[in-house]
């Protein structure tokens, strides 16, 4: 993690944010927790619906009443008439498995990025802003750019140590995938 971000000249100032206090690593780490635990507990409760409840998740519905209009719309009718099968079973093994990987601090970059990737078609997909265009959807996607910017799984997370792998160490462009 980088310990201070020097950002001149913005907006004619120099500004310069210090990263390398412990409130700071802190507040990274408890950022990239509670997103891992919102993700994984999505996930794993879509699974347990499957079982114990009479109205199991199902996207097949979003899918096919995407927002006429929006950028993704296209996309998701014909997965929702195609193949929701197979988002059926993504969502919740994305979710799943995105929660628990920044949960354990494990490929926070990669997982982080699957999760911006979820939420920001998800806030495409919902994209009739009649509330404005800042909603909990663009904030999810502002959580996961900011572990993945933050280098968050280097602090408390396992990233932290698969760094000093040796197969990490031969190949230096895996740790974009880390921390």
């Amino acid at each position: 993690m980088a310990t201070n971000v020097d950002t001149r000249n913005v907006l004619g100032e120099g500004v310069s944010l210090e990263l390398s206090g412990t409130w700071a690593g802190y507040w990274v780490a408890m950022l990239r927790f509670l997103t891992g635990w919102w993700f994984f507990h999505a996930g794993i409760t879509k699974y347990a619906n499957l079982w114990t409840s009479a109205d199991p998740f199902t996207a097949t519905g979003w899918l096919t009443g995407a927002t006429q209009g929006t950028v993704v719309a296209p996309i998701t009718v014909w997965f929702g008439n195609n193949a929701a099968w197979f988002v059926n079973f993504m969502i919740p093994l994305g979710e799943t498995l995105i929660g628990l990987a920044l949960l354990l601090g494990v490929l926070v970059r990669f997982a982080a990025f699957w999760g911006a990737f979820l939420m920001g078609f998800f806030y495409l997909g919902n994209a009739e802003f009649a509330h404005g265009f800042v909603n909990g959807d663009l904030m999810g996607l502002l959580l996961f750019v900011t572990v993945i910017v933050l280098g968050a799984g280097r602090i408390m997370g396992l990233d932290r140590y698969i760094e000093n792998w040796e197969l990490v160490q031969n190949h230096p462009r895996l740790k974009y995938l880390l921390g």
